[in-house]
């Protein structure tokens, strides 16, 4: 793929992502239901794609995250 497009679409799913949470800490299923939600299933967001952007979001201070029980009682790392 075109390193261009390539760069294009990560900047587009940061800032997806980055909209999301700003509406609330959420974990990263939450984060790409929320997205399917309000795209009326228009954007769909796969585990393979998600959590390497969460995780470079993190990595360049734009997030901060931290384990936290679900309400579920799972521990789901938590972005804020």
């Amino acid at each position: 793929m075109n390193p261009l497009k390539t760069e294009l679409l990560r900047g587009t799913l940061d800032l997806l992502i980055l909209k999301i949470v700003a509406l609330g800490p959420s974990h990263g299923y939450a984060v790409a239901q929320r997205l399917r939600q309000i795209s009326n299933d228009f954007f769909t967001v796969h585990q393979g794609s998600l959590y390497p952007a969460l995780h470079r979001l993190e990595d360049r201070g734009w997030l901060q995250a931290e384990w936290r029980a679900t309400d579920t009682g799972r521990e789901a790392k938590f972005t804020d």
